[in-house]
């Protein structure tokens, strides 16, 4: 149960997914990353996590850059994603979908990392009839302690 309506086509499915094989299209704030390493490195028997949202076609990470990278270097080989139909009408790359989601791609492929925060991805609501922040559509994640 997601807090806003999608279309059914949307999510993929759930699952964790090795850890490399995950694209980055952009940079992460250094601060942040290292905040949410400190918050996840000193968990006991549970780790509860948002998902990691991802182009199922490409494993190219459409939210969750801080997510990812504090995992990845707590050595997690295995993160929780949820993977999306990218090339939907319902999800635009920012409020005026100003980039094209094959440039991200590229970019991701590539390595040429667009700054922190260059796209906020955004999904329609069925319901609201409104654009939302994707991130509304990760799930709550119960992740095995390394």
């Amino acid at each position: 149960m997601y807090s806003i309506q999608v279309d059914d086509n949307i999510i993929v499915g759930i699952k964790e997914i090795e850890v490399d094989i995950v694209m980055p299209h952009e940079k992460v704030l250094l601060d942040k990353k290292e905040i949410l390493k400190n918050n996840l490195k000193y968990k006991d028997e549970y780790l509860i996590i948002s998902t990691i949202l991802v182009c199922s076609n490409s494993n190219m990470i459409i939210d969750g850059h801080h997510r990812y990278a504090a995992l990845k270097e707590l050595g997690y080989k295995k993160i929780p994603v949820t993977l999306i139909n990218y090339f939907s009408d319902k999800i635009m790359t920012d409020k005026d979908n100003s980039l094209l989601k094959e440039d991200i791609i590229k970019h991701s492929e590539t390595g040429n990392l667009y700054e922190p925060k260059s796209t906020k991805h955004l999904i329609f609501c069925n319901e609201s009839k409104k654009w939302h922040p994707i991130t509304l559509v990760s799930s709550l994640y119960n992740l095995s302690l390394k």
